[in-house]
């Protein structure tokens, strides 16, 4: 669960999505990651631009507005506490009505046990794995991943051809 900071309702601030700082490994074999995600919209060190609607103040929490980050984790609220990875992706204002967002966001883990990511898909790798978290159909509740390789690749289209491998399981 994701908690935001005050400082989202002032627009010339920073805001500081604080999410989950220690490794915390539960008997039935689930993890509880802790960790300080860093959203930065202006100063000299910026992480999350606005892409749309453009306009003149960057950080304006509109309606329809798309950001597109790349902000730093750390193990503590301050900066300097150590950089633990990278947040990569997304946020959407979703709501007229409320300061409420869509975020999508690929986690990066820079170091440790955890070194690694989850959802991302470095297209230059080789081999390429992805979280699947959930379905519908006979996919409902299901878990797993899936490994993508590159089959074909177009310099001057951009068009791929992708070879998917899905495991997947049934979570009834």
């Amino acid at each position: 669960m994701a908690f935001l900071s005050s400082n989202i309702f002032h627009p010339k601030l920073t805001i500081l999505f604080l999410l989950i700082h220690l490794h915390v490994a539960f008997p039935d074999g689930s993890t509880h990651l802790h960790f300080y995600m860093h959203d930065v919209l202006t100063g000299p060190n910026t992480t999350a631009v606005k892409v749309v609607p453009p306009g003149s103040d960057p950080t304006a929490l509109t309606f329809g507005g798309i950001f597109v980050i790349d902000d730093p984790l750390t193990k503590g609220p301050d900066m300097s506490s150590g950089l633990v990875g990278q947040a990569q992706g997304t946020y959407i204002v979703a709501s007229q009505s409320e300061p409420a967002l869509l975020m999508t966001m690929n986690i990066l883990f820079v170091d440790g046990e955890f070194n690694g990511a989850i959802g991302r898909d470095a297209i230059l790798a080789p081999v390429r794995e992805l979280p699947v978290v959930g379905g519908t159909g006979k996919f409902r509740k299901a878990c797993g991943y899936l490994l993508i390789k590159t089959y074909t690749f177009n310099v001057t289209s951009g068009n791929a051809v992708l070879e998917v491998d899905v495991y997947v399981e049934d979570r009834k």
